[in-house]
């Protein structure tokens, strides 16, 4: 993505037990132009982004929050993976896709979770402004669905189930 864009900054949140780990990485191939580790701070990651490279989970809910444009990535047990494809629960894997009930973010899962292609779709949103912010006012509708009076909702269930 560098080699394409020279100007980019690329910050990582990341918990204090693996700082060590990622900066001897980052150090090894003589440092990245523009890398920021950041302890923790993932909501601030998230707001200074324009794009976030993140894993399937609750992250990827969080990132739909802040109305970030993301491509998700995830590689998980061969066996695991076995077992998931053939329940054929839903074709989505992250939480804005499947709340969504559509791709609205790309996914790259399993062989299809390269450098190359995270890097090209990363891309992707970082050219295309319109197609950003066709997202967030997507993100807008999903964060207002998801706005709701838990407290009042719980209550109502508890009343139906305590007048059995």
């Amino acid at each position: 993505m560098q080699r394409q864009n020279p100007a980019l900054q690329f910050v990582l949140p990341a918990i204090p037990s693996l700082q060590a780990r990622i900066q001897a990485l980052v150090d090894a191939q003589g440092g990245v132009p523009g890398f920021q580790l950041l302890q923790g701070q993932s909501n601030t990651a998230l707001a200074a982004c324009d794009v976030t490279l993140i894993a399937s989970g609750t992250a990827t809910l969080e990132a739909a929050l802040f109305k970030r444009p993301m491509v998700i990535g995830y590689h998980m047990n061969w066996l695991s993976w076995q077992i998931m494809k053939r329940q054929q629960l839903q074709p989505w894997v992250g939480l804005p896709n499947i709340l969504s009930e559509d791709f609205v973010v790309p996914e790259f899962l399993q062989d299809r979770c390269t450098p190359e292609a995270l890097a090209q779709a990363c891309q992707a949103w970082l050219s295309a402004p319109d197609r950003v912010d066709a997202l967030q006012s997507r993100f807008q509708q999903l964060h207002l669905a998801l706005q709701r009076d838990t407290a009042e909702l719980s209550t109502h269930a508890l009343e139906k189930v305590l007048s059995r």
